[in-house]
């Protein structure tokens, strides 16, 4: 049975970052863009009905946050996650993204250190430098060297523990699930982060916004603040965006228990004026959490799908490069360092020679080196293309 999901949706001069930046990005259009992280899925219906809903009313004045739109995530996480939320400890922010800049600003000082777990999301790594903290690199650990399969990263905890005991160490920003290695971290793991983080005072802020984007056969995520003792400086950020594919309307949630650190970052957003939003971010917001189960239940079945069988195609039939089965995201790590390419010329191969546009591994950290994030939330037979012309590509290399 055809399923939805395998209907294409033109993206083309929609001013699509994905699409409509080929040219700026990789240097020609010609590429098939699956790279930066949204779907070339339609939204949810109720989703879609929501903003229409709202376009009707002709006045698109300043808006409030309803009560209701606080209940809808509430709802989600204690229906999806078990976890359960007080309207109290929630904030509002244009973007998980903002939301890093301003915890750095929120819980450390000009010069003082912030943790992250390369290989890993590159706005991590931005958002410490742009706001003069320095970048502690506590980088996971792959495959044999983890005591795991050959594909499967660990945390360092040992090293995690020496970083934290730097003088300067202030906060560790966890990136679970993991992007773009695609680890659901186990409860254990993560008991471990907390212990870390208390035993040396860290605010922990956890950027979970790919909670919802789990596989059925692997671990099930955990929201590290439902691990958390009273007194643990944990931070949730999550957002709507990756779950039901809108992450153009920019609004997103930070979640904090404690009085005193929620009115630190509440301090610094008010000063960059982050609270205000418009009132389709508002609408599609509440609509995602509140009837977009359904839907995200089916895509989480076909992007199961699309996983299995670009792991199977790319390690039968793509020569010197290997990838292994994430367990959440709609993002795959291929390893491409058997084809003995510098990272500007792996660029350049799949770029030039294959006509693919993916994310360089590089852009993720130092430990990302010779490997490509591949986005596989698009209709299969997009997949089909993609890996007939690596095929073709590598085949006329030899």
């Amino acid at each position: 049975m055809t399923s939805p999901f395998d209907q294409p949706v033109a993206r083309d001069h929609t001013c699509s970052v994905k699409f409509d930046a080929r040219k700026a990005v990789f240097g020609r259009e010609e590429v098939i863009p699956v790279w930066v992280a949204d779907m070339d899925f339609a939204a949810p219906e109720a989703v879609t009905q929501a903003l229409v809903a709202r376009a009707q009313h002709p006045v698109y004045g300043y808006t409030l946050f309803p009560d209701s739109l606080f209940q809808s995530m509430i709802d989600w996480f204690q229906n999806r996650h078990g976890w359960a939320i007080e309207r109290d400890w929630i904030l509002m922010a244009p973007g998980v993204v903002p939301s890093l800049h301003a915890a750095c600003l929120a819980y450390s000082e000009p010069g003082q250190g912030v943790i992250i777990q390369p290989p890993v999301y590159p706005p991590f790594f931005s958002s410490i430098r742009q706001c003069d903290r320095t970048v502690i690199e506590n980088p996971l650990i792959l495959g044999s060297d983890a005591g795991e399969g050959p594909g499967r990263y660990r945390m360092d905890l040992e090293h995690l523990e020496q970083c934290a005991a730097r003088a300067d160490a202030r906060v560790l920003m966890l990136c679970s699930p993991h992007n773009p290695v695609g680890r659901v971290w186990t409860e254990d793991e993560l008991r471990e982060v907390l212990a870390i983080a208390r035993k040396h005072n860290l605010v922990v802020l956890s950027d979970e916004i790919h909670c919802d984007l789990t596989f059925d056969d692997g671990p099930r995520h955990s929201m590290l603040a439902t691990l958390a003792e009273p007194d643990d400086a944990v931070v949730t950020t999550i957002a709507p965006s990756k779950s039901f594919n809108m992450p153009g309307l920019g609004l997103s949630a930070v979640v904090i228990p404690d009085i005193e650190r929620r009115n630190a970052l509440k301090t610094v957003f008010q000063t960059m004026h982050m609270p205000q939003c418009n009132p389709f971010s508002v609408a599609g917001f509440e609509a995602g959490y509140k009837d977009g189960g359904p839907w995200l239940d089916e895509l989480q079945v076909y992007l199961q799908g699309n996983r299995d069988y670009v792991v199977e195609a790319v390690n039968r039939r793509l020569s010197g490069i290997r990838v292994f089965a994430p367990e959440a995201t709609y993002l795959m790590w291929l390893d491409c360092r058997a084809l003995g390419l510098s990272d500007a010329e792996l660029k350049r191969f799949f770029v030039q020679e294959a006509g693919v546009g993916m994310n360089p591994g590089i852009s993720f950290g130092e430990p990302g080196s010779g490997f490509m994030r591949l986005n596989i939330g698009c209709p299969r037979s997009v997949l089909t293309e993609v890996l007939d012309r690596i095929e073709a590509a590598l085949v006329a290399r030899s």
